[in-house]
């Protein structure tokens, strides 16, 4: 069975940071592309940034590059999101996703897997 569990979110104030993590388990290590999401009532699910387990590098949205880092510690199976800088509008539930296969990409659709969400507020 398939799980990925977030946690880390919490209140900050704006200018500050948070660092969440994403506990995979029951899945497939090669060729699995996870991302980060956020959601905000009433709009779509958004990708913040995604990481490939077999190049391991990660891309980003332009709204967050520069102030978020997408990292993956293969030994523990856990995906990390380092938010820095943070504002009014980065406010939202924030999801891990994963999906096995080549396509590796910001759409919400094609990913099979989700956790269930970490709440991340900022307060200005």
């Amino acid at each position: 069975q398939v799980r990925l569990m977030e946690s880390g979110g919490g209140s900050v104030q704006a200018g500050g940071s948070l660092r969440l993590s994403c506990v995979a388990s029951g899945i497939t290590y090669a060729g699995r592309c996870m991302a980060w999401f956020r959601q905000v009532p009433g709009k779509e699910r958004e990708a913040v940034g995604r990481i490939s387990t077999d190049d391991r590098e990660p891309y980003y949205v332009d709204s967050v590059r520069g102030r978020f880092t997408i990292s993956h510690d293969s030994a523990k199976d856990t995906m990390y999101l380092q938010m820095n800088s943070l504002n009014s509008e980065d406010s939202a539930v924030y999801y891990c996703a994963a999906r096995i296969g080549s396509w590796c990409g910001f759409a919400a659709g094609p990913y099979s897997y989700w956790g269930q969400g970490t709440q991340v507020t900022v307060s200005s």
